[in-house]
């Protein structure tokens, strides 16, 4: 498995134990009035909202704030309005890096992500420079204890699931775009429960790392994911698992 995405779940891990809820629930409110406006508020009808609705309750979300969100989507209630947009860089050792964020002011947000990166050993570049180096596809994180692999594997097989790995007491089940809906159905079908589910980038090539250089390029993708506009960031580095879960502890 590529660094980032081990990075990804061992900083969702630790995110869900921090008392930090503000920050997060913003990036998840965000998410699901942008879904809900591009898509409309029947989650029936829009996976994007779907899949930002299960999230959202993955982190112990209020209903009352997720449907306030919805309605913000809609118009049913006043509130802002963001945009999506993506940056491009590179870190530390040449790794490539993919920046999704939703912002209400997109000259502000560039202007601070650009700053980020000059900032902390990286560099911004134009559009379509790296994204060619990740894959979009569908995720799916269940809970080892949650169901059988056997079961769970024949599930999201047949309904059109690429890929399933075992990562530290997790499942990850990772689909082709055009097939996650249909395998989401079929997990609520048979009663499995998702931590997550979303979209998500997995490098077609990966840059080993190690020592300080790792630790500089886990100090910009914090700075990073730490900007409220940002709602994700993608890598595609490689570090020896021992050594990336000490520098993010």
């Amino acid at each position: 498995m590529a660094g980032h995405s081990k990075w990804a779940n061992i900083k969702y891990r630790k995110g869900r134990a921090d008392a930090a809820r503000g920050k997060l629930f913003g990036k998840l409110i965000r998410e699901i009035t942008v879904a809900a406006r591009e898509g409309g508020g029947e989650e029936a009808n829009n996976p994007r909202l779907r899949a930002a609705v299960l999230n959202a309750k993955s982190e112990n979300m209020p209903a009352a704030n997720i449907e306030r969100a919805i309605k913000k989507g809609t118009g049913a209630l006043p509130g802002e309005s963001y945009e999506g947009a993506v940056y491009e860089g590179y870190g530390p050792g040449g790794t490539a890096l993919f920046v999704e964020v939703l912002t209400d002011n997109k000259n502000r947000t560039v202007s601070e992500i650009r700053h980020l990166f000059n900032k902390h050993n990286g560099s911004m570049a134009e559009s379509g420079a790296v994204a060619w180096v990740f894959d979009q596809k569908g995720l799916f994180v269940v809970n080892r204890n949650d169901v059988d692999e056997e079961t769970l594997m024949t599930v999201v097989l047949d309904a059109g699931a690429e890929d399933m790995v075992e990562e530290e007491g997790r499942y990850e089940v990772y689909t082709p775009v055009q097939e996650f809906d249909q395998v989401r159905k079929a997990l609520e079908a048979n009663n499995i429960a998702c931590e997550r589910a979303e979209l998500t980038r997995i490098p077609q090539n990966t840059v080993p790392v190690e020592g300080k250089l790792a630790q500089r390029i886990l100090t910009l993708l914090e700075v990073l994911e730490d900007h409220d506009d940002v709602q994700r960031v993608y890598a595609n580095f490689e570090m020896d698992d021992q050594e990336l879960a000490a520098l993010v502890s």
